[in-house]
């Protein structure tokens, strides 16, 4: 997934960058400030791509002694600066850019100028179009193989990258229609508001999107937990070992988008000796990294429960239980306050 990742941010990048050159021109000739304004917005996403690429090469080292669980999260350090450089690079400078224009009555355009701009705006949309629909592909294969809409995917995608290459050519795409629309008021009207209003329009788009890709990077970066369906899949493997009579807790952290990290307290039948506990600790480790690529790193705690890990135990054997009916209300219900899998 990591080069898929790859080519999809290698191919913004590009298509980024040649949008930013054309509308920096463009944006310096008519002085036009929604086209200012996207030349902010393509540079910021140019500056960005280049953050997730830096992302992608440092989260691939090894482990070491002094990140013994890998260094993946620099995926989630360096998006979030990414989410940070859209937000300054191009929702405020767009929202400075609209109000000065609105303030000062705006810049008068000629025809020629009109024309240049749609041109730059047209070929941009062609770019940043490409760019846009290579990242939804891939977002479509990945949400397919877990049974996901792509909009579903979008939203609960846990690779920071693509996410945010389908956000930000997505608010370039509209972002384009916006500048278009106020470039065509401000031709047809004659007044430069509309291209001020536009430019405005634009920084609160981006706005909105940084907010957006900053929460939830922010969530991958401080710990986020597993996606639900996987800890469910989780819950349900072990739940149907012999020798298993109940799961007491189980955490786990989204280390990577492809790594995952569990602990699990395990309630053991009492009729097995230390040496059999042993050997199934090892099996159930050894299937559960083979069904689920994902988890590498395991922990089993063989613990006697207490009262209120029995409940606990009982309320999982019912959610297992109800899974097979309906396994989306069961796996929404790992992220409601009503029932966690945690004793403490």
């Amino acid at each position: 997934m990591a080069s898929e990742s790859r080519g999809t941010v290698l191919l913004a990048l590009f298509a980024n960058l040649a949008v930013a050159i054309a509308k920096t021109g463009a944006g310096l000739l008519t002085l036009s400030s929604a086209m200012l304004s996207e030349a902010a917005h393509s540079w910021a996403d140019t500056t960005n791509q280049v953050f997730l690429l830096l992302a992608l090469k440092k989260a691939g080292r090894p482990a070491d002694t002094t990140h013994p669980f890998g260094y993946g999260k620099e995926r989630y350090f360096w998006s979030l600066l990414a989410a940070v450089g859209i937000f300054v690079t191009g929702a405020l400078f767009s929202a400075y850019q609209g109000l000065e224009s609105l303030l000062s009555g705006g810049h008068e355009l000629s025809t020629k100028e009109f024309v240049i701009s749609y041109v730059v705006l047209g070929v941009a949309f062609v770019l940043e179009g490409s760019s846009l629909l290579k990242a939804l592909r891939q977002l479509h294969r990945e949400g397919r193989g877990r049974g996901r809409g792509l909009l579903e995917q979008l939203r609960k995608s846990n690779d920071p990258t693509v996410k945010t290459v389908a956000s930000e050519d997505s608010a370039a795409v509209v972002g384009l229609v916006l500048a278009a629309a106020g470039l065509a008021l401000h031709q047809l009207t004659g007044s430069a508001v509309f291209d001020g209003v536009a430019s405005v329009a634009i920084g609160v788009l981006l706005g909105w999107i940084a907010y957006a890709l900053g929460r939830d990077t922010k969530e991958l970066l401080i710990g986020e937990s597993a996606d639900p369906e996987l800890r469910l899949d989780i819950i349900s493997a072990l739940a149907g070992y012999d020798g298993v009579n109940g799961l007491l807790d189980m955490l786990t952290m989204q280390l990577s988008p492809e790594h995952v990290l569990v602990a699990a307290k395990v309630d053991f039948d009492d009729e097995l000796g230390a040496a059999d506990v042993e050997a199934l600790c090892n099996r159930i480790e050894t299937d559960l990294q083979q069904q689920f690529p994902s988890v590498t790193h395991l922990y089993l705690d063989p613990t006697s429960p207490t009262r209120t890990e029995s409940a606990v135990a009982a309320d999982i054997g019912r959610l297992v239980d109800a899974s097979a009916e309906d396994r989306a209300a069961a796996a929404d219900s790992l992220d409601t306050d009503t029932w966690r899998t945690t004793s403490r």
